[in-house]
């Protein structure tokens, strides 16, 4: 059985920087903090920056209110433009990060609030990642402060106002998108809240009249 290792998360001592400079490929990143709580694997590190830059792709996974913390909204915000996809739900069952499909990186256990144990047994790093891809399928993309269109749109919210508009269901839009059905509703709520909508007809009379539903000229 392979023992788990506890590093430090001090940059200075290595910690999850370490393995996570060795990254090829992908890294998944999901933590239960959502601003102001301590979590080894929540604060942005420049090696992730530097793991963007060189292509490695990274996806997110934080919980709703991450967005009401300007402090924390504006680290997502930077992953986002560097590349990463960011997506939020009501609650990330856990914190963790998976390197490579190869290591876990956890939260070392309690009396060590800045430490993490990375665990390579291949069950645990299995369980983790069904784990992301199971809440990942329900979250709501996060929409960067600047990282929207002149309408104030990202793509795929485009996409699903032009096909809600055209009459296609909930079922139908979240497959169009490759979406579970729930985050489409999600997106939908979003989009109502932003435009000041009391109904979906309503919405899209408002997204009609600023321009949203336009397509822009080639």
């Amino acid at each position: 059985m392979t023992t788990p290792v506890v590093l430090s998360a001090d940059r200075h001592n290595g910690g999850a920087d370490g393995l996570l400079a060795s990254a090829v490929a992908d890294v998944v990143v999901m933590t239960s903090a959502g601003g102001g709580e301590p979590d080894p694997i929540a604060p942005l590190r420049r090696i992730d920056l530097r793991n963007l830059g060189r292509g490695v792709r990274y996806r997110v996974l934080v919980p709703d209110r991450a967005r009401l913390d300007p402090a924390v909204a504006a680290r997502l915000t930077t992953l986002t433009r560097a590349g990463a996809v960011v997506r939020t739900v009501p609650r990330v069952p856990a914190s963790a990060l998976v390197v490579d499909h190869g290591v876990a990186v956890l939260p070392a256990r309690r009396g060590r609030p800045s430490a993490v144990t990375a665990v390579h047994l291949p069950a645990v790093v299995t369980t983790v990642l069904e784990l992301f891809e199971r809440v990942w399928a329900e979250a709501t993309p996060f929409v960067s402060a600047g990282g929207c269109g002149e309408a104030g749109l990202t793509p795929r919210e485009r996409e699903l106002l032009t096909l809600l508009s055209a009459g296609c269901t909930d079922d139908s839009a979240a497959a169009r998108l490759d979406l579970s059905v729930r985050t489409v509703r999600r997106m939908v709520s979003d989009l109502m809240h932003r435009l000041g909508a009391r109904s979906r007809f309503q919405a899209g009379v408002k997204a009609a009249g600023r321009g949203w539903l336009l397509e822009r000229a080639s």
